[in-house]
C-alpha cells in the first residue's frame, strides 16, 4: 500500500499569488476526455488557507466572471468600515429611495420613503440578498449608488483584487461588473481578518423580517458541519456562484466557485474542495509532509433538469428538485479494485490519471486514457482505489521510466497526473 503522503500529492500544481505571499505554476482541473465539452465556460474555483493565504487548488482563478450578489460582500466590508469608524450605528435609518425600491428581485419590497436600520439592512443583505436593500445602504453610505460603486473598486484595489471592477452595490447585471475567483477569496480573507466582529453576520440562518422568515440562500450553512459564510449569487450570465468558508479543527479554509450550472452542482463542487481541503490539512497535522491539496479532477454533475431564472440576484431555494442521472452505490468491499481483462505488468511504480465521485467515472477515466494513449498504458494494469470518499484511477506496472513518460504525454496534452514511487 502507498503511503498517505505520496498518495495525496498533486500533480494539478498549485498557483498563488503576490497577495497571498506565494508562487507555484498554474494548475488545470481534470475530467474525463469525453466530458470536456460539457463543462461550462462560466466555471472557476480556488481553496485557500484563510491563515496564510496559502492557495491550495485553482481553477481558471484570474479569469474575468460576474460575481452576482457576491458583490454584496464588498458592499457589507463598506459597511463594516464605516460602523467602526462611527459613521454610522447599527439603530440608523436606512431610507427606501424611489430608485432603490424600484430594483429588480430578490427584494425586501419596502416601499419608496419607507425606513429600515442599518442592522435590519445588513442582515437582509446577508440572507435574503435583498438588492433594494443593498441599493439603500449604497445611497445611505456615499450618496449614490455610482458613487458608491466608485468607492468599492477603490477599496477592492486597495486590498489588492487588481482584476475587479463594480458598476452597482447589488450584483445586478452589468458588463463593466467583473472579478474573479482568486479577487473573491482575498475579499473574503479580507472580512474575516479586519472586521472579526461582524463576519458572524454571514452564518445567519434565518432573518425575521416584518413577519417574514427570510432563509440563508447558502445551503451549506444548513447542512455542511464547519461552514460559517459566506454568499451565494446567481444571474443569467454569472451562473451559479458561492464563495464559502469552513472551520474544522481549529483551521478555515475558503472556497469560491465561480458559473456553476445549477444550485446542486456548485454546492457539491464547493463541498468537495473544503472536504479535500481539510483532508490535507489533517495530514499536515500529523507530521506529514504534503504542500499542497490531494489530487482533485472534478467531473460535471449530470442533471436531469435544469433550474430556470426567475428572479436575477441570489434565487437559490426555488421548489425546483433536481435529480442526479445517475448515483453509484457505495462500495464496501476491498478497497482496491481490478479493472478485468487488464494484464498484469512488471514494473512497480504506478500512475494516477484521475479522481472521482463514483467508481463507474474512474473506470471509464481508466478505459479513456488507455485508448488515446495505448502506447503508454496498455502493458500497465487498470486499478481503481477507493480513499477518501473518492475512487482514483490509477495504472500499475510501470518502471520510473515509462510511468514519467506516460506522465508526460498526458500532460502535453494538458492533462494533469501524478507518479507514484513503489511503497517504502
Amino acid at each position: 500500500m502507498f503511503q498517505h503522503a505520496r498518495r495525496l500529492v498533486l500533480s494539478l500544481g498549485v498557483a498563488a499569488m503576490a497577495a497571498f505571499g506565494a508562487l507555484a505554476p498554474a494548475a488545470q482541473a481534470q475530467v474525463p476526455y469525453q466530458r470536456l465539452a460539457q463543462t461550462s465556460s462560466k466555471y472557476a474555483a480556488i481553496v485557500v488557507d484563510a491563515k496564510t493565504g496559502e492557495v491550495l487548488y485553482e481553477n481558471r482563478a484570474d479569469a474575468l466572471r460576474y460575481p452576482a450578489s457576491i458583490t454584496k460582500v464588498m458592499t457589507l466590508y463598506l459597511t463594516f468600515e464605516a460602523l467602526a469608524s462611527g459613521k454610522i450605528d447599527l439603530d440608523d435609518r436606512v431610507v427606501f429611495s424611489p430608485r432603490a425600491a424600484a430594483q429588480a428581485p430578490t427584494k425586501l419590497g419596502v416601499r419608496a420613503g419607507d425606513s429600515i436600520s442599518v442592522d435590519e439592512a445588513m442582515k437582509a443583505l446577508a440572507t435574503k440578498s435583498a438588492n433594494d436593500a443593498a441599493v439603500a445602504l449604497a445611497e445611505k453610505l456615499g450618496g449614490t449608488e455610482q458613487r458608491f460603486a466608485a468607492l468599492m473598486t477603490l477599496r477592492a484595489q486597495e486590498l489588492g483584487m487588481t482584476n475587479t471592477h463594480f458598476a452597482n452595490a447589488s450584483g445586478l447585471p452589468d458588463s463593466r461588473q467583473t472579478s474573479t475567483a482568486r479577487d473573491i477569496a482575498i475579499l473574503s480573507r479580507a472580512v474575516m481578518r479586519d472586521y472579526p466582529q461582524y463576519y458572524k453576520l454571514f452564518s445567519t440562518t434565518y432573518f425575521n423580517f416584518r413577519g417574514q422568515q427570510l432563509r440563508n440562500h447558502n445551503g451549506l450553512l444548513h447542512r455542511m458541519y464547519g461552514v460559517d459564510g459566506l454568499k451565494t449569487g446567481y444571474t443569467n450570465a454569472s451562473g451559479f456562484n458561492l464563495a464559502v468558508s469552513a472551520v474544522r479543527d481549529g483551521r478555515r479554509l475558503i472556497a469560491v466557485v465561480l458559473g456553476g450550472p445549477t444550485v446542486a452542482s456548485r454546492d457539491a463542487s464547493a463541498e468537495s474542495l473544503l472536504l479535500t481541503g481539510f483532508d490535507v490539512m489533517n495530514r499536515r497535522a500529523r507530521g506529514e509532509d504534503i504542500r499542497v491539496a490531494q489530487n482533485f479532477f472534478e467531473a460535471p454533475i449530470t442533471m436531469a433538469s435544469a433550474q430556470t431564472s426567475r428572479e436575477q440576484g441570489d434565487n437559490d431555494d426555488g421548489d425546483m428538485k433536481i435529480v442526479l442521472a445517475s448515483t453509484a452505490p457505495p462500495i464496501r468491499a476491498s478497497k482496491i479494485e481490478i479493472v478485468e481483462g487488464k494484464k498484469a505488468a512488471q514494473g512497480k511504480w504506478t500512475v494516477q490519471v484521475g479522481s472521482f465521485n463514483s467508481r463507474s467515472d474512474a473506470k471509464e477515466q481508466l478505459a479513456i486514457v488507455e485508448k488515446r494513449f495505448g502506447q503508454h498504458f496498455r502493458s500497465a494494469k487498470g486499478l481503481t482505489e477507493k480513499a477518501g470518499g473518492k475512487y482514483r484511477s490509477r495504472f500499475s506496472g510501470f518502471t520510473e521510466k515509462s510511468a514519467k513518460a506516460a506522465c508526460q504525454a498526458l500532460k502535453a496534452k494538458k492533462q494533469p497526473c501524478m507518479v507514484l514511487a513503489p511503497s517504502a
